[in-house]
């Protein structure tokens, strides 16, 4: 009786084991940290601010796009945020990041325009973010286009980046009349 008794556990702990064992060896889904939306997510370790959904939205040609994301500064001290795009001739680009608060580019506030891009859309272009006293983090940013309706009014606006010809005096005064 008693060897049926121990059998009958020794059994049930076997099925448990492995009903459940796999729980052990298998990572956890939750404890992956990923970005939920089109954009990435940059954590500067050396600096007080963070990036979230940073994404670039460019033109058809990918000659200018722009920045959009969410800049947070969870720190009492405002802080400036310097974003280097790769193969971009320009000075970097700098937002001011008030104490305790977000800035939401291409939401609240105008994104930020990056002419020279030279990156199509589909593709992802290597920014520099760099804050404090930190060395700063290199991440590739995604760079889509206008087609979905919801990034349409994020596309640059290619009339502000063409400057308008100036008018040239010409010569066309009609000759003197000879006397």
């Amino acid at each position: 009786m008693k060897s049926r008794l121990v059998a009958s556990a020794a059994i049930s702990a076997l099925v448990l084991l492995g009903a459940t064992g796999c729980t052990f060896i298998s990572p956890q889904a939750t404890t992956i940290e990923y970005s939920a939306s089109d954009g990435v997510n940059v954590s500067d370790k050396d600096g007080p601010i963070d990036v979230r959904n940073a994404f670039v939205v460019a033109t058809e040609d990918g000659s200018v796009g722009n920045f959009v994301g969410a800049l947070v500064n969870p720190t009492s001290d405002k802080a400036t945020l310097t974003i280097t795009v790769s193969g971009v001739e320009d000075d970097p680009l700098t937002v001011q990041v008030p104490a305790g608060k977000t800035i939401s580019l291409g939401g609240d506030e105008e994104p930020l325009r990056i002419v020279g891009l030279d990156t199509m859309p589909g593709a992802t272009v290597e920014i520099h973010f760099q804050s404090g006293d930190g060395a700063g983090t290199k991440t590739e940013v995604p760079v889509l286009d206008g087609s979905l309706p919801y990034y349409a009014d994020l596309v640059p606006d290619m009339t502000e980046s063409t400057p308008e010809p100036t008018p040239m005096p010409t010569d066309t005064a009609a000759p003197a009349p000879e006397n």
